[in-house]
């Protein structure tokens, strides 16, 4: 007899429908093994999809698996989002004290806040400890073949890790950004070799409420250009904090990314004074349905 599964897909950090990030949620995955998760990952053919299970630890709401087309992921942003905002739509649990869920995955617990905003209901994660490590020289140019161009002199790029492993790299600014074509079949290459999910690249608006244009490519994973990426947002403010980018007293800021895909998003971005950072933004349900498995 076929189980069903109900899922939701939603768009992340953005408050239009088919805008933003979609990521697939499915619920009551208990009876799932990982094959038919990849294969349902392959199926639904988004950047993410995910799947939630019982917590093991009774600090969590729920346990989230996270699965690209190609393979499971320890940690996503946009899909702890879409994830926890499916989660409370559906009533399958009740905010924390603070206004909190409590996600448990890959990396380990991760808190997720919720508050009301001008869009209506805005989520924000709290990124897991970055960690960086230097991109050789043969590899950073190599970096440059795969771009077409010399990377910025603003400051070298480096490989974050935060559970997804991406390089990030700064370009001289937001119109470079757009206008970036990269060699995918050499740049997924590139990704298996060094063990990295993928590339982000950022660049800076001279003036305007938008800091910056972000753009996430992971081909290695099946996913050429990921529409608005928040583990990729979180991992270029790490990066920005890391290498003495941002304000000492942390900072504030709203990063753009989707428009080369038609899927334009909003991804708010704060680091505080010890360079702890948390990424946020609007969710909406878009499609709701059954997998009959």
């Amino acid at each position: 007899m076929k189980q069903p599964h109900r899922y939701t897909v939603v768009d992340v950090f953005t408050a239009t429908p088919l805008a933003g990030n979609p990521v697939a949620v499915v619920f009551d995955a208990d009876g799932l093994d990982t094959e038919a998760m990849q294969a349902i990952a392959r199926w639904t053919n988004l950047s993410e999809t995910t799947f939630v299970l019982p917590p093991t630890v009774p600090e969590a709401d729920y346990r989230l698996r996270i699965f690209t087309p190609r393979n499971e992921l320890p940690f996503a942003g946009h899909p702890t989002l879409g994830s926890a905002h499916a989660f409370l739509e559906a009533k399958r649990g009740t905010l924390r004290d603070g206004g909190r869920l409590v996600q448990q995955c890959g990396v380990g617990l991760v808190d997720v806040t919720v508050e009301d905003g001008p869009e209506g209901r805005e989520l924000a994660f709290a990124l897991p400890s970055a960690r960086l490590a230097p991109l050789a020289a043969d590899d950073l140019a190599e970096l440059g073949r795969i771009l077409g161009l010399q990377p910025s002199a603003e400051a070298a790029p480096a490989i974050v890790d935060v559970g997804p492993r991406w390089v990030v790299l700064p370009l001289a600014d937001a119109a470079t950004v757009i206008d970036l074509q990269p060699d995918f079949a050499r740049l997924a290459a590139f990704e298996r070799r060094l063990g990295v999910t993928g590339l982000i690249v950022y660049g800076r608006y001279a003036q305007g409420e938008v800091a910056m244009e972000v753009r996430a490519f992971a081909p290695s994973s099946g996913v050429e250009e990921d529409p608005v990426c928040g583990s990729g947002n979180a991992s270029a403010a790490a990066f920005q904090w890391e290498r003495g980018l941002l304000p000492p007293d942390g900072i504030a800021y709203v990063a753009a990314q989707g428009r080369c895909v038609g899927r334009d998003g909003r991804v708010k971005v704060r680091v505080d004074a010890h360079g702890k950072v948390r990424v946020g933004g609007a969710c909406v349900s878009c499609v709701e349905g059954t997998l009959a498995l």
